[in-house]
This record gives structure tokens, C-alpha cells and sequence, in this order.
């Protein structure tokens, strides 16, 4: 942040304003590849693939390997809510943020590689679950930094459209290496020595194959985005003094530009509304609307799509009406689509002479859901990013990180709540649809702390102490 303070008559800049005013193509292409492969990680390792073998009765049991990686993403998840803000600020303030983005993306491919030793054994859980759960930790610090780099790579008048252009590319990238690890070694379509199921060959091939895609993808950021540069603020403090800075910086935020700190609380409660809605989506597919493993995997496709096309839209119109119009319609969309889904069901229903299906309501409404998913995730970072101080992207986005962890626990709690509530008072099978009431319940409390949230335009720059 700004080294001294400034005058009372002059607003503090964002660390967006005093960036170029030119925008470069390339190095936002260059940027944006590093969601692209980030993909491999989030969609092959984490959701759809080498978490579903970790879990396989080849590891000990279902619900024994589902629990020890449970406990092991849940101390994932608390190291990184501590850690984040402070490895943000370490990295503004040393003017290493390109330097950290590429040993955190370097420390997750690593480890996303070494599960090739995964073998389908009980004994092997342990190394497992370690794996990806440190990937977890070393996947956000880097995201920290990467989104911090949105200032570096966009201007006042476009940013909104390089954050969606960058989610894009993370939607559609995971399409790409999903379709390939299906072709390649989960439902080969030709025979090689990849196709090899002994000793899961196979999966444990598709982790190197996850680790060579994020790497590769990763690399044009860290040659076409120059360094940030450093400001000589903290760079020497110890850890413990560094959160104390933390600490005096956030008091700063709040005194000089509350809004932000509004901003944090909001966002943490609605995105993790978000991340339910992909989160459940396919299980609530399976589970109420009859869903096989295929389909669930066509309508993840289409869904990626769908989302992609949002955040495209959304970014657009971001730069014309600015953020929070954009994610508070696309909060509306979202509890519109989900209320249709709860109400509806799996239940068949004739329209105009038409026959409407279960089936249809979760095709038409679950896509709505997707295509609003995607704005709402991009303009929240491009309005964090336009209040961002100068030099001090990364602490704030660290904050970002730490908030979204520590409510990360409502949306799930609340879906498990309205089942076990509705399971007496419903015919058996009707319970899990109103899991989908939770998540409402958590996207419309986001939506309700952010209406009084200044947008970015209207809310002051924060003048923080330095170090």
C-alpha cells in the first residue's frame, strides 16, 4: 500500500489506476492460459477423477477413504485460511507475486505428478490424500497471486471483461483436458500402454498428464507479465510480525474504506453458494432427477460451456454497468432457477400440450443455473480488484481467500440440513431436492449483505499504515 499517507483531498489510488492504460492482448492470453491449466488440477485431480479413485473400494472402503480425505482437505482448508493473506502481502511487498505464482504452480504440479505412485492399495491412502491436500494449499497460495496479477494485465475500462475472459478459459480448459483423460485412459478409444488398467495405470497416468497440462499452460504468464515492482514495505519482517501488520492494515481497511471489508463478508457468504451449486449439481442430478454416470458427465460438458458463455457475457457487462449490478442479477438469476428446480422437480407436467419432464426441468433450469454461476465468480474479482491499493493486490486477495474458507462450511451444512429436516415429512426419494434450499437460503443471505456494499466507483481507496 501507499508508503505514506496521503493528503485528506487526495484519494488514494487502486493498484488498477495506476497500472497501463493500454491494454496487451498477449499478456492477457498469457495470463488467462494459467486458468486454462489450472483446470487439469481443479476438474481431473480434484473433482471428477483421481478423488473418485482415492475413494474406490480399492483404497479400504468408500466411506473410511471419503472420511481420511475429508479431514485431510479440511486441514488443507484451514492452513490455507490462515496462511493466505500473509503470503499475499509477503509477495506484494518483496515484488516476487510473478516469482511465487510460478513456485506455487511449480509445488502443485510436482505434487499433482508425484501421485502416479498412488498404487490401488489401502497402505497408499495416506500418500494420497497428503498429495492432494497439500496441492489444495499450494493451488490457492498460487491463485492468490494470479488473481492479484488482474491489475497487471487489465486497465480501469476492461477489467471486467479480462476477469470473465480468464474464468472462460478456466471453464473451457477443464472441458478440454476432461474430454482427453476420457479418450485417452479412462474409456480409452484405441489401445496403448496408457489404456493399461493393471495397477490403475491408467489413473495413475492421468496425474502426470494433469501435471504436464497445468505446468505447460502455466508458463506464458511467468514470461509475458513482468515482475511486480517491489516497494520495500515488509519485505524483511518474520512471520509473526507480519501478522501483526495484517492485523493493523485490516483495521486501516476497515476505518478508511469500509466498504471493502463489507465487500469480503459478502462475497465469502454468496460464493460459497456458488461453489455448492457445482459442488451438488451432479449429485443432485444422480440422486433426484435419475441421472446416469454418463449423463451426468454430458450435462457437466454443457454446463462448462454454458458458464463459460456467462462469464463472456458477464464481462462485458461489467465494464458497462460495473460489478455489483452484474452479481446482483446474477444472484436473482441464480435463486430464480434454483426456486424452479425446487418447486418443479422430477415430476412430469404438461404445458400447452406439451410434455415437460423431470428430466427437462434439471436440463433448462440447471444450465440457467451454470450460465449465472460464471458472471457472479468473475465480477467478484474484478471488484476486488478495482479496490485493491496500490502494490497490495495480493494481501487483499489473500483476505478474499481466507474469508471464503472460513463460511465455507454453510452451504454444506445447510443442504445437509434441509434433507435430514425434509426426509420425515416427504416420500422417500423427494428428500434430497430440497437440499437445494439450503443453497438458496446461503445465495440470497449473500445477496442481502451486498445490496448496502457500495459499489467500487463509490467507495474510497483504503489508506493503510506501513510496515
Amino acid at each position: 500500500m501507499n508508503s505514506a499517507a496521503a493528503p485528506e483531498a487526495t484519494r488514494p489510488a487502486s493498484e488498477l489506476e495506476t497500472g497501463s492504460l493500454v491494454p496487451n492482448r498477449g499478456r492477457v492470453l498469457a495470463w488467462a492460459a494459467w486458468d486454462w491449466g489450472s483446470a487439469a488440477f481443479n476438474a481431473v485431480m480434484t473433482t471428477f477423477v483421481f478423488t473418485v479413485y482415492l475413494t474406490s473400494n480399492a483404497f479400504g472402503g468408500e466411506d473410511q477413504a471419503s472420511a481420511v480425505l475429508g479431514g485431510a482437505l479440511a486441514i488443507a482448508g484451514a492452513a490455507i485460511a490462515l496462511l493466505a493473506p500473509v503470503t499475499g502481502q509477503r509477495s506484494d511487498s518483496g515484488g516476487r507475486r510473478k516469482l511465487w505464482l510460478g513456485v506455487n504452480t511449480a509445488a502443485v504440479a510436482l505434487l499433482t505428478g508425484l501421485c502416479f505412485f498412488v498404487f490401488p492399495r489401502p497402505e497408499f491412502l495416506l500418500l494420497g490424500v497428503t498429495l492432494i491436500a497439500l496441492g489444495n494449499v499450494f493451488f490457492e497460495f498460487a491463485g492468490v497471486n494470479y488473481n492479484a496479477m488482474l491489475a497487471q494485465v487489465s486497465t480501469p475500462g476492461n477489467v471486467g471483461k479480462v476477469s470473465g475472459f480468464g474464468w472462460a478459459m478456466g471453464y473451457l480448459g477443464g472441458i478440454v483436458a476432461l474430454l482427453i483423460v476420457l479418450q485417452l485412459f479412462v474409456q480409452p478409444s484405441f489401445d496403448w500402454f496408457g489404456a493399461s488398467t493393471a495397477d490403475s495405470l491408467n489413473i495413475r497416468l492421468v496425474a502426470v498428464f494433469s501435471a504436464l497440462w497445468f505446468f505447460i499452460f502455466a508458463l506464458p504468464v511467468l514470461f509475458a507479465v513482468p515482475e511486480l515492482p517491489s516497494t520495500g514495505q515488509g519485505a524483511g519482517l518474520g512471520l509473526l510480525a507480519s501478522y501483526r501488520l495484517l492485523v493493523r492494515r485490516i483495521r486501516a481497511i476497515y476505518k478508511t474504506s469500509p466498504h471493502t471489508i463489507y465487500f469480503l463478508l459478502a462475497s465469502a457468504v454468496f460464493r460459497d453458494g456458488l461453489a455448492a451449486v457445482f459442488t451438488f449439481g451432479g449429485i443432485i442430478a444422480a440422486g433426484t432427477f435419475g441421472f446416469e454416470l454418463k449423463e451426468v458427465i454430458f450435462f457437466a460438458i454443457f454446463g462448462n460451456v454454458v458458464a463459460a458463455v456467462g462469464a463472456i457475457v458477464g464481462g462485458f457487462l461489467d465494464d458497462k454497468v460495473g460489478p455489483k449490478a452484474v452479481i446482483i442479477g446474477s444472484l436473482c438469476g441464480l435463486l430464480i432457477a434454483g426456486t424452479m428446480i425446487l418447486v418443479l422437480g422430477n415430476g412430469d407436467y404438461e404445458l400447452f400440450g406439451v410434455n415437460w419432464a423431470g428430466t427437462t426441468t434439471f436440463w433448462v433450469f440447471g444450465l440457467f443455473l451454470c450460465l449465472f454461476v460464471g458472471p457472479a465468480q468473475s465480477s467478484s474479482r474484478a471488484y476486488l480488484a478495482r479496490l485493491a491499493p496500490h502494490g497490495e493486490s495480493g494481501e487483499l486477495f489473500g483476505l478474499y481467500a481466507t474469508t471464503g474458507r472460513a463460511v465455507s462450511f454453510l452451504a454444506p451444512a445447510l443442504f445437509t440440513l434441509c434433507i435430514a429436516v425434509a426426509a420425515p415429512l416427504v416420500a422417500p426419494g423427494e428428500a434430497q431436492r430440497w437440499g437445494i434450499l439450503g443453497i438458496m437460503v446461503v445465495l440470497l443471505a449473500g445477496l442481502l449483505v451486498l445490496l448496502p456494499v457500495k459499489p467500487p466507483g463509490k467507495s474510497e481507496i483504503a489508506v493503510v499504515p506501513p510496515s
